[in-house]
């Protein structure tokens, strides 16, 4: 066997053993190609052929160990990581001679008494004419900036350039982890899987080509208007964006304060659907409670501890070959949706009435959510009822460029077929065999995890789209099938995602994906919703204090709960540990009994407790938010635009119109430095009056985190933070 992808895997930060580097080569530059060849394989020539040229013949190697285990494309799990240095220990490669634009290249392979097919390579160069720029608004681009990159098959990329003074502050570009302000750095916009440590890596999984400049007073915003891959450079005086493009390319440019560049853009790509009161109670998860006594159990411990749940997203619910049915329930395959009906739930059971759990749960006022993964398993080999929506799919999923069914290229669920939820038709199958869960046993919404999982240029969508302008718009379709069968059934539309794109703001809730419990996860998370926000994600949240690895100290976990309790969603939640001990929770119980620390249960009582009471303000200023205004969770630029001071302190942010809130994001703090911006302001916890536009020292005890709120509201909202 040799196997040669030119694209590789599709990944977009690593290279592949078996692909082109680079993929797409420039004027002069040379190409390496790498094939993957069996263990019988002791040679491997290519045949490289430039035309009105004889044939050269071209030895491969094998690249040396060290240079192996640079290339493993692994992800978090073990298993994948295993699997790509076997690839890697695999692979050959060659680097050819020079390419010159205008000239076409073939090549094949030949090793074993095997022969590839031929494949062709053209080299590309950067020339001032060959598509359209549109520009719609403002016109900042620089002239004569404006750059088209083709080769010998077309146009591929678009490259221009945006003026931006010196004091200008660039925010947005959708979730981001590692800065607010993104001046001096360079980034893309790619819907991406990075597990944990999103902010030292600079990926995300909610990217948008759009963002805002904050220049003192003055203020726009540009909308690259593409769902292809866009890089933008703002390490010099200028912002450098280059686009994936065939001929022609919209930019956006939308001019005046923050609010008003949101909402245009919101005008174009859809604004948030406003989402019952209810989201704004706490949130409650594990990922170990995979039983209906367990889940009641957490829920009895809540009422006994007096810590008010409003929401509980049950992920471990599922046989997970299906995601359909819960485990354990005894059923009939059908091509048909099921109906409750037609489950046994024995007694014995891990599940034994879901339905009767969540009659008791809506008693108690607590509202269920499902987790989902858009993705039909396939290993192990699919039986039952999943042999049963393995065929079904077989016409409804994404495919290769060569009709094949797309399997999964991600490290999770590999091999797993994807459904093309880009088809009203495949996303009214899709949701069809869960509406039970809905109409039936009640639940109020889904946990619309995953979406990250569609890898390749080339992919084919029943929407005409390929995998370069489709792939990214995978997680807003997913979101969007779910969404509409709770709103079929009467019920809110509320999702839970952490993948998105442009166009992903009326879809629901989203948080920030998986992090380890450390302080620097906190304060990149903080950064991840300021930046949401900017981009119009009202309802956003992260797993408080991190879901993975060891757990949170005492005093990271308050400072988190404490920050929490003032951002739009609130929720705990924890990765499987595989039942291990001690347990891994993030419930407040677990977290006092592991660390000793008596303050748990009491404080985090009393944030639960502000929370409820705090819930009509959020939905308020949700409100308003979704009708136009600012955001809810904002950076301060957002209403002090002019003020330079409030760059120093980039993770202080607004909730709504009348709080200030400034996290304490660092251990051993007793106090915290803040900034407070023009204006009167009160501290909710003393009643103290502050004069704003002014650095202060705020004491912050673990029970109460410094939060302000604006003079003019205080009388509405003192009740809210009353001993």
């Amino acid at each position: 066997m040799i196997r040669h992808r030119p694209h590789g895997s599709g990944h977009p930060y690593a290279e592949s053993e078996d692909q082109r580097v680079p993929v797409l080569p420039m004027d002069g530059q040379s190409v390496e190609l790498r094939v993957r060849a069996s263990s019988n394989v002791t040679s491997v020539v290519c045949d490289w052929l430039m035309v009105g040229a004889p044939v050269m013949e071209l030895p491969l190697s094998r690249p040396a160990a060290e240079e192996e285990a640079a290339r493993v494309d692994g992800g978090h799990l073990a298993a994948a990581q295993a699997k790509a240095a076997r690839a890697a220990s695999g692979s050959w490669s060659v680097v050819t001679p020079p390419l010159e634009a205008g000239r076409r290249y073939s090549y094949r392979f030949r090793g074993g008494g095997r022969t590839t097919r031929w494949f062709e390579v053209t080299a590309a160069r950067w020339s001032p004419e060959g598509g359209r720029l549109v520009v719609e608004g403002g016109d900042r681009v620089v002239p004569g900036s404006v750059r088209w990159l083709a080769d010998g098959d077309g146009i591929r990329r678009v490259r221009f350039e945006l003026e931006l003074s010196p004091g200008a502050h660039v925010v947005g570009f959708g979730e981001r982890f590692d800065a607010v302000d993104q001046r001096g750095r360079a980034l893309d916009a790619v819907v991406f899987e990075q597990y944990k440590s999103q902010g030292a890596h600079g990926r995300t999984y909610l990217p948008m080509p759009f963002a805002l400049v904050v220049d003192g007073p003055r203020s726009w915003g540009l909308h690259v208007d593409t769902s292809r891959r866009t890089w933008y450079d703002l390490s010099g005086a200028r912002l450098v964006v280059e686009a994936e493009v065939e001929d022609e390319l919209t930019l956006r440019v939308h001019e005046g304060p923050p609010a008003e560049v949101l909402d245009a853009f919101l005008g174009t790509v859809g604004r948030p659907t406003e989402l019952p009161e209810w989201v704004f109670r706490l949130w409650a998860s594990g990922n170990e409670w995979n039983t209906q006594e367990r889940v009641m159990a957490e829920m009895d411990r809540h009422r006994e501890s007096d810590i008010p749940v409003g929401a509980l997203v049950i992920e471990a619910w599922s046989d997970e070959t299906t995601f359909t049915a819960f485990r354990g329930a005894e059923y009939e395959p059908s091509e048909q949706p099921h109906r409750l009906a037609d489950y046994r739930f024995p007694e014995d059971g891990p599940w034994p009435d879901p339905k009767g759990m969540v009659d008791e749960l809506h008693e108690r006022d607590i509202k269920v959510l499902l987790w989902q993964i858009p993705l039909q398993k396939m290993r192990p080999h699919p039986k039952h009822q999943a042999a049963v929506d393995a065929r079904q799919i077989l016409d409804r999923c994404v495919r290769e460029a060569d009709g094949r069914p797309y399997r999964n290229r991600g490290w999770w669920f590999p091999l797993a077929l994807m459904p093309d939820l880009s088809r009203q038709d495949v996303r009214d199958w899709w949701t069809a065999k869960r509406r039970y869960l809905v109409d039936e046993v009640g639940v109020d919404g889904f946990k619309t995890d995953g979406g990250e999982h569609a890898w390749g240029h080339d992919l084919r969508y029943g929407d005409g789209r390929r995998g370069d302008d489709g792939n990214g718009l995978f997680p807003v379709h997913y979101a969007r099938a779910f969404g509409d069968l709770l709103r079929s059934a009467g019920k809110a539309p509320v999702t839970f995602s952490r993948a998105g794109f442009a166009g992903s703001q009326p879809h629901g809730a989203f948080w920030a994906g998986d992090e380890d419990s450390t302080w620097e996860a906190f304060r990149s998370s903080i950064r991840a919703g300021i930046t949401a926000s900017a981009c119009g994600i009202v309802y956003w949240g992260w797993d408080l204090a991190g879901f993975s690895g060891d757990l949170p100290s005492a005093e990271l976990y308050l400072r988190a709960a404490g920050t929490s309790a003032f951002m739009p969603i609130m929720q705990y939640h924890s990765e499987f540990n595989h039942h291990r001990r001690p347990l891994r929770d993030r419930t407040p119980w677990n977290i006092a009994e592991q660390t000793g620390d008596p303050r748990v249960i009491p404080v985090f009582r009393r944030f639960a407790h502000l929370r409820e009471r705090l819930v009509p303000y959020l939905a308020r200023e949700a409100r308003r938010a979704i009708e136009g205004g600012a955001p809810l969770m904002r950076g301060l630029f957002f209403d002090h635009p002019g003020d330079e001071a409030i760059w120093s302190y980039p993770l202080q942010y607004k909730l709504g119109d009348a709080l200030l809130v400034i996290p304490v994001t660092e251990p051993d703090a007793d106090k915290v430095e803040a900034y407070l911006p023009e204006g009167e302001w009160v501290d909710v916890w003393t009643g103290l009056a502050l004069d704003g536009g002014q650095v202060l020292t705020l004491p912050a005890p673990i029970d109460r985190p410094p939060v302000l709120c604006t003079a003019q509201h205080w009388q509405e909202l003192s009740a809210v933070f009353a001993p």
